[in-house]
């Protein structure tokens, strides 16, 4: 995959959780990532700001949306993605932003207590356990 980027930084905004007209749950939040660097020829710190948009799909999204608020340190793994879109007034747009993959907590600034959350099909919505299908590859052993 070309098309990698990892960003450590604080949300700038509480994620906003939404759902699209077919369900799937998508949340969007702000993110600043500041890099502090010596200028050699001054001897001072020096710091720069850069902020990006992040947007995180489904179960993913959903999780970000519970767990997570405006000024929380984050790690986020995912992909760049521009899109383009025309304003109500008719102007042309182009916004680059960052569709995630994996995000968690920074545990060098905070503590985090990890919930593990049963995927779709591995449990009942009454909270009984079922056993997933049987992988093709390893049968019902498990891979990892």
């Amino acid at each position: 995959m070309d098309n990698v980027v990892s960003l450590v930084g604080n949300l700038t905004r509480d994620p906003e959780l939404r759902y699209t007209t077919g369900g799937s749950g998508v949340c969007s939040f702000g993110m600043a990532c500041t890099r502090k660097w010596k200028d050699k020829r001054t001897d001072e710190w020096v710091e720069d700001t850069s902020f990006f948009n992040v947007t995180a799909w489904a179960d993913l999204g959903e999780h970000v949306a519970e767990s997570l608020s405006k000024g929380a340190r984050v790690m986020v793994f995912g992909r760049l993605d521009q899109r383009s879109y025309e304003t109500r007034e008719g102007e042309k747009r182009n916004v680059v932003e960052v569709v995630a993959d994996a995000i968690g907590p920074d545990l060098r600034w905070a503590t985090a207590t990890v919930v593990k959350v049963e995927r779709d099909g591995y449990t009942s919505r009454s909270g009984g356990s079922t056993k997933p299908p049987a992988d093709p590859v390893y049968g019902d052993e498990e891979p990892f």
